[in-house]
């Protein structure tokens, strides 16, 4: 309930999950954000490589209804993995849904890029890191 206590926390379709929480019985999980069944991915090495929650998944703190926000299909994965620069954040920023990437975006991103010792473009674009 961390972000249902503040963020819509009077809306009438969250009702089950406030519900859920008062009666300690699970909800069922509906995925929203879908990968193939054959794509590997790990959010923690994401997480802490400077990567934050709404690059993928955009500002669901301001969702009502969470959706796909990104189509997470091969070439957009790609493009990130190819540039990662330019998404990359400071880490105490990882998780601040309204952050935004600041003028000087490229300086920061390829500072960061070195100091978190992403791997090389080659290797974050080879077929085995997201197929296993």
């Amino acid at each position: 309930m961390n972000c249902h206590s503040v963020l819509f926390n009077n809306a009438s379709y969250l009702d089950p999950v406030r519900d859920s929480y008062r009666n300690d019985k699970s909800i069922e999980w509906v995925k929203v954000h879908r990968l193939a069944d054959f794509v590997y991915f790990n959010h923690s090495i994401h997480v802490n490589k400077g990567v934050g929650c709404s690059t993928c998944h955009g500002q669901v703190n301001q969702m009502p209804l969470v959706f796909q926000a990104n189509t997470l299909l091969m070439q957009w994965c790609l493009e990130c993995h190819r540039a990662p620069e330019h998404v990359l954040r400071p880490k105490d920023q990882v998780f601040n849904m309204d952050w935004k990437a600041p003028d000087n975006q490229a300086e920061l991103g390829a500072k960061l890029k070195v100091e978190y010792k992403l791997r090389t473009t080659e290797e974050l674009v080879s077929c085995s890191t997201c197929h296993r």
